[in-house]
């Protein structure tokens, strides 16, 4: 069996960005930070902040990610209702990070449909944050 190797994915220093706590893999830049569970832009663009969670605590929701792979999509009953989802992991070290919507059955759900939740208890803050 041959493999291909992957090649990751750097993000700029000048921003402030999330990394996988495992490896230190570069996930994704804060701009691309939907909700944390207490933003005012979501108050603003949905009408109430929704705080996210996933099986290990908190987590944000980000418009878009890098050095993650994506399993495959599977129906699941969330807190939110029901949604079509797939897991997300670091390519870099394979942990399980979180999830991707991929279909949202409700239509007040519908603005997650390509977004990415990441849990906390599987992402570091680097560059810029003090």
């Amino acid at each position: 069996m041959t493999r291909s190797k992957t090649f990751q994915a750097y993000l700029p220093n000048c921003h402030r960005t999330y990394s996988c706590i495992h490896c230190r893999a570069h996930l994704a830049n804060h701009d691309e930070l939907i909700s944390k569970g207490e933003q005012e832009h979501c108050r603003r663009f949905w009408g109430g902040v929704e705080s996210f969670q996933g099986s290990q605590g908190r987590a944000y929701l980000f418009n878009s990610v890098v050095n993650v792979g994506c399993g495959p999509a599977e129906e699941r009953v969330l807190l939110t209702g029901l949604h079509a989802v797939a897991d997300i992991y670091c390519e870099n070290c394979k942990t399980t990070l979180g999830w991707k919507y991929e279909h949202a059955f409700e239509s007040s759900q519908k603005y997650k449909e390509g977004k990415f939740i990441i849990e906390l208890a599987h992402m570091i803050k680097d560059n810029g944050w003090d």
